[in-house]
């Protein structure tokens, strides 16, 4: 291979350039791209911290921390009267706690209320559904919310083109049957839960809580559903996932908490636990009231830590 010249004189052999590089001049100017792993770690979209809350001197909740980060779903596992409603209706505004601090984007909020919650993010789908059934998909998309002009009148054409949009690419309607003036009463169940997450999401929900969302609906219903909540995550946004079958919950959370008697008895990445195994432990809590292997969590993995089945190293 020839030498090649530089400023008008030649590279000796030990310096010669590989052609298969380009000589430092002819780089162009490097534009510095952090790196992901080193950038700090953004703050979760909630957390709550030493949640406690009681009602006429019975303690409803107690010391409850919980956690849930940034497209991601977390499923809230319990008994009835294990203190689940209690505690989405204080992430929602709706009760204040007695004791513990509530911290949104890393914010501490006080005295949040439900125009606070709505306005931090926070949308919630209940069991009910929360659905006008006599009236259009198209009223129920915006009701509340509705689309006006500069005069204050309403925009029907564009709020029936922005439902049929919907439609289309966030709910999968593709029947031609199925218009934005269809009624409610026309949709299934998993259908009507898929429409109210879809409308959670279209005015910017970051935190939507899903309260027994599968109660009444068939196999196949349920299946729609869980298509709905893994839409949430892939949108970027975080959901709590309630639920007291853990066979729903199991195949789409990133992590189950599982209260009991108002106390978080544990929380557990479902990455990590097997079906079978979480089962096992959720008997072992509504028996004992405890989960005796509370230190046993599993390193990624999938080692457990060293616990024994009493909770002390094996």
């Amino acid at each position: 291979m020839a030498d090649v010249p530089v400023s008008g004189s030649d590279l000796t052999v030990g310096e010669r350039h590989d052609a298969r590089r380009p000589l430092e001049a002819d780089l162009p100017t490097q534009v510095h791209v952090p790196n992901p792993a080193l950038a700090p770690a953004q703050p979760p979209r909630l957390e709550l911290r030493g949640i406690s809350k009681s009602f006429g001197g019975v303690h409803v909740l107690r010391d409850v921390d919980l956690r849930l980060g940034r497209a991601e779903v977390v499923g809230l596992l319990g008994d009835n009267g294990a203190g689940k409603s209690t505690l989405i209706k204080i992430i929602t505004g709706i009760h204040q706690p007695d004791e513990g601090n509530i911290w949104f984007d890393g914010q501490r909020v006080d005295r949040l209320t439900v125009q606070k919650a709505r306005a931090l993010g926070v949308e919630t789908v209940y069991q009910e559904r929360a659905l006008a059934d006599q009236l259009p998909l198209w009223r129920n998309i915006f009701m509340g919310r509705a689309i006006s002009g500069p005069l204050g009148f309403l925009r029907v054409g564009a709020m029936r083109r922005k439902t049929e949009e919907l439609m289309g690419e966030s709910m999968g309607f593709t029947s031609a049957v199925l218009t934005p003036d269809t009624s409610v009463t026309g949709l299934s169940g998993g259908e009507r839960q898929g429409l109210a997450i879809v409308r959670a999401l279209h005015f910017q929900a970051d935190i939507i809580i899903l309260d027994e969302p599968t109660m009444g609906l068939s196999l196949k219903e349920t299946e729609k559903l869980i298509h709905f909540v893994e839409g949430i995550r892939a949108a970027g946004k975080s959901a709590i996932f309630i639920d007291h079958n853990i066979f729903h919950v199991y195949s789409v959370a990133d992590r189950i908490v599982v209260l009991d008697r108002g106390r978080v008895a544990g929380e557990f990445p479902t990455s990590r636990y097997s079906l079978e195994e979480l089962m096992d432990i959720m008997r072992e809590i509504a028996s004992g009231g405890a989960y005796t292997e509370a230190e046993r969590y599993r390193a990624p993995d999938g080692a457990a830590s060293g616990a024994g089945p009493t909770g002390s190293a094996a």
